[in-house]
């Protein structure tokens, strides 16, 4: 696999770079959603722009959108001139889109956000114009039904080439996601290249380690005394697991604006945290949640840092276990069975914490407050994924996933209804399968299948009726415009195309 070296340019996050006039484009809103300013480019040096602003914004009369649209190249929505064919099949739609949402490798712009990549890769679509970690394995799955296994190569070798270049995979190929990954999914995108070639394990070993390195780093240093710091937590019983975090505590450039106005009143200190939540929750993939709020409704209340969230968890130990199969194919017995124990102990420790005597479910676990957070969602769908669960476990699981989480169109995130997008009514399509897989492997064949269909039955009815493939949807109300968030819906969309191909080969 060839590696590329980095630019020499700098990856500066754009409010690192633009400073006053960064804040003030946000916080006038010059334009309705955040992120775009932080997509812009400069037409000319940096130096020169901030020169102008300084001197022309005391002059009377100034238009700082019109100074920012002479600046500056905005970013577009690459695919927003595609329409669909609606005549054509939702399945041939979708091998249509892969190649409208391909982008290929570049070289590094000055002062460009985007963080160029050697090989072509898939974008979800929207306002999600870079590649993003978690999505990118289930937009694999997909790609992996259209046998298109150069591309899926392509992907896992960019990913490869920001472990090798940063040292872990950013949320995504921007500067502003420099601080925080996401779930940590690159094991499971191995795994898809391994259905070819099972050696490709070795190959990658190197990756898999410096990423597992990256979520425990730390872990030597806590105690009794120390028992948090960045991503991994000390149990009370001397465990290690791990939590999100994010290494900044300022808000974030592509929600400056409605971060600022949510630390209105609050005291520096109080306002620091909040952001460094709100960060965390960024780096679980699900931003934003009633799961990560103590009150359930404001970001004020965000507690992430002092969760033990199953899903994470279990994806550790999917590496681990992972790592260990690359030593044994390499024939490296002890290094094979020094990660087979991190594994074994990181399994006891989920089942241990994470699993509620008293709900029946798998939950998070709230380390400080020592107990289960309230919250039911699909993320304990993940220990029956990964088959780490005893089949009574299971079965409870289930009762409990048909009973509150299975609606008209397909399973639920959460049982709250709350303005934020990771919560009812909404379903998402990577807990889709996550939930599917985990109950077929405990033989729930006739729940599995009935929520799949249940899913797909629904892309079907919105892409009949505007020709679109949604970043998520309304699974309860099947009448009903999906809504919740920080930004409008996108339509695209990586994760769902190939989760909607992956269904179709369990049904």
């Amino acid at each position: 696999m060839l590696i590329f070296k980095p630019s020499s340019a700098q990856f500066q996050s754009p409010d690192e770079i633009y400073g006053e006039l960064f804040a003030h484009v946000q916080t006038t809103k010059v334009f309705p959603d955040d992120k775009t300013f932080t997509d812009c480019i400069p037409k000319s040096s940096i130096n020169e722009i901030l020169t102008k602003y300084h001197v022309e914004k005391n002059i009377s009369g100034f238009d700082l959108k019109a100074f920012v649209y002479e600046h500056f190249m905005l970013p577009d929505l690459d695919h927003s001139q595609y329409t669909a064919d609606t005549t054509v099949t939702i399945t041939k739609h979708i091998d249509n889109l892969w190649e409208v949402l391909t982008r290929q490798g570049s070289a590094q712009r000055t002062h460009s956000s985007l963080i160029s990549l050697p090989y072509s890769y898939i974008v979800p679509g929207g306002r999600f114009r870079e590649i993003f970690y978690w999505d990118s394995y289930f937009v694999m799955l997909g790609l992996q039904e259209s046998n298109r296994y150069e591309l899926i190569e392509n992907m896992i070798n960019n990913f490869s080439f920001l472990i090798h270049t940063f040292g872990f995979i950013p949320n995504g190929n921007r500067t502003y996601f420099m601080t925080r990954s996401q779930p940590p999914f690159y094991a499971l995108m191995i795994d898809v290249l391994a259905d070819k070639n099972p050696l490709v394990y070795i190959e990658y070993l190197p990756y898999l380690e410096k990423e597992y390195a990256f979520w425990m780093k730390g872990s030597e240093q806590l105690s009794a005394e120390n028992m948090c710091m960045e991503r991994v937590v000390r149990m009370r019983d001397g465990e290690i697991l791990n939590r999100y975090w994010d290494d900044k505590a300022t808000p974030r450039p592509e929600g400056y604006s409605k971060e600022l106005r949510s630390s209105k009143g609050m005291p520096a200190d109080k306002a620091a945290d909040m952001y460094r939540e709100i960060r965390a929750a960024c780096e679980s993939g699900w931003d934003f949640s009633s799961r990560w709020l103590r009150d359930g409704q404001t970001f004020q209340s965000s507690y992430i840092t002092e969760i033990i969230p199953v899903d994470l968890n279990c994806l550790l130990y999917h590496l681990e276990t992972t790592i260990s199969k690359a030593y044994r194919l390499q024939g490296e017995s002890e290094k094979e069975s020094m990660y087979f124990s991190l594994a074994v102990k990181r399994k006891n420790a989920i089942l241990k914490y994470c699993w509620s005597d008293q709900d029946l479910f798998f939950m998070d676990y709230d380390f400080v407050q020592k107990t289960t957070t309230p919250c039911h969602s699909l993320a304990a769908a993940f220990p029956l994924f990964f088959n780490i669960v005893t089949p009574v476990q299971a079965k409870e699981v289930a009762k409990k996933i048909k009973t509150d989480f299975l609606q008209p169109g397909g399973f639920v995130t959460t049982l709250k209804t709350s303005p934020f997008q990771w919560d009812s009514p909404n379903g998402w399509a990577p807990l889709q399968w996550i939930t599917v897989k985990g109950l077929l492997n405990y033989n729930e064949t006739e729940l599995a299948k009935t929520g799949a269909r249940n899913w797909m039955q629904l892309n079907d009815k919105i892409y009949r009726t505007t020709g679109k493939l949604m970043e998520k949807y309304n699974v309860v109300d099947m009448n009903a415009h999906t809504g919740g968030g920080e930004y409008q819906l996108q339509d695209g969309f990586g994760w769902t195309n190939g989760t909607y191909l992956k269904l179709l080969s369990v049904l």
